[in-house]
């Protein structure tokens, strides 16, 4: 029996979608025009979801992947097996559009597929190392210690995520206020006022209210079409490097040189390193396979690469600590990862490495968003000052002459 997804209509012409099990999708077919249902699209679990992948990105994405981790962690230690799992979870409602993803993994496990095999086939959105990390924890036969550490690992780099763009949020809205404001004041108050003062009362303008006129006009006419210009470069040399293998890794190898965010990006790719590499480990995965792993989820293409290429000294004999002081950004790493190895306790260690790279991560975002917060306001301030100034002393200026 496979599991397909269909899509139709009632005998009142109601619009009606789900789940529906038979042999083939003629079997199929027939079985709904038996419950009162005329299929109009009858697909095999998923499909359609892999159909709607470049309008949906988000497919079976990190926090439905994680949900789904948790909810069969606590099945499988109920003591059901691996299908009768998937299975409650393909009849819950809570489990919404991803239903169909997990109907076709229980049906590709009951073909012999093993898990991470039947993820790897269901979506492009899953890992490499979720994929290594599950299909250790099948062959070591604890699969429900490895998925529970492995959703505890998304939900912290989930947590990291959300903590780098909630630190994003306030200073971005601030920008834009700027921005508004400088378009409505220099683009639309400074002329309109300055006109006025000149036609009504022919007095020769102050030099800041000339200045912040001529500034206005400027901005209007050639400083929004070089932002949007520059917005738009932006976007085109974002794309290029998401095509450019070379050009990325040229790109995320200089970032660790910037002032300021280079030091912080070092921080970020070390932590990612460190506490994927740990989770590899303990999920039963060698440390020569879990290294390209782990370089890979440090989301810097240069330094994967780095990995990559050092990973075959570690084969030939190389100490992992050696290998870690050979790449710049891994420095912090060295001394617990030499402890590690020294006490046999790699995995361990790693993940209290990870733990101190998490504290300083936060406080390398906490001062410099208060850093860039008050530095904001005080720009925006100086501006309207500023704009202020520019019609007010032209109005103390006539004042001065009418006396």
């Amino acid at each position: 029996m496979k599991t397909f997804e269909y899509r139709g209509f009632d005998g009142a012409g109601r619009a009606q979608k789900g789940l529906v099990e038979a042999l083939d999708i003629k079997r199929a077919r027939e079985k709904l025009a038996g419950d009162g249902l005329l299929a109009e699209n009858i697909v095999p679990a998923g499909e359609s979801q892999r159909a709607r992948f470049l309008f949906r990105p988000s497919a079976f994405a990190v926090d439905e992947r994680t949900m789904f981790y948790r909810e069969l962690v606590a099945l499988l230690r109920a003591g059901l097996p691996l299908v009768a799992a998937i299975d409650v979870l393909v009849q819950s409602p809570d489990m919404g559009t991803t239903r169909p993803i997990m109907a076709a993994l229980r049906d590709k496990i009951k073909e012999g597929a093993s898990l991470a095999a039947a993820l790897a086939g269901a979506s492009r959105t899953v890992s490499s190392y979720e994929k290594a990390v599950i299909a250790a924890g099948e062959r070591a036969a604890s699969l429900g210690t490895v998925l529970e550490r492995l959703a505890d690992f998304m939900d912290e780099q989930a947590r990291l995520r959300d903590r780098f763009i909630t630190a994003l949020i306030y200073p971005a809205i601030i920008f834009l206020v700027a921005i508004a404001i400088a378009i409505g004041l220099l683009g639309f108050g400074m002329p309109r006022i300055g006109n006025l003062l000149m036609e009504d009362s022919h007095v020769a303008l102050p030099l800041l209210t000339r200045f912040m006129i001529r500034f206005g006009s400027l901005f209007m006419h050639a400083g929004l079409p070089a932002l949007a210009l520059a917005l738009v470069g932006a976007v085109l040399w974002w794309r290029t490097l998401v095509r450019d293998p070379e050009k990325a890794r040229d790109f995320n190898r200089r970032l660790f040189g910037v002032p300021v965010i280079g030091p912080g990006y070092a921080i970020l790719v070390s932590l990612r390193f460190a506490r994927t590499l740990a989770l590899l480990i303990n999920g039963g995965v060698s440390l020569i396979d879990g290294l390209p792993l782990a370089g890979e989820a440090t989301g810097s293409r240069w330094v994967a690469d780095r990995v990559t290429a050092e990973a075959d000294a570690v084969r030939h004999g190389r100490s992992l600590a050696d290998m870690l002081r050979r790449i710049p950004p891994f420095g912090s790493l060295f001394g617990w990862v030499q402890v590690g190895e020294a006490s046999g306790a790699l995995a361990c260690m790693l993940d209290s490495a990870a733990d101190r790279l998490q504290q300083q991560w936060d406080r390398f975002l906490t001062r410099r968003m208060n850093m860039l917060e008050p530095v904001l306001i005080l720009i925006i301030g100086v501006f309207v000052l500023l704009v202020v100034l520019a019609v007010l002393l032209p109005i103390l200026t006539l004042n001065q002459h009418l006396r």
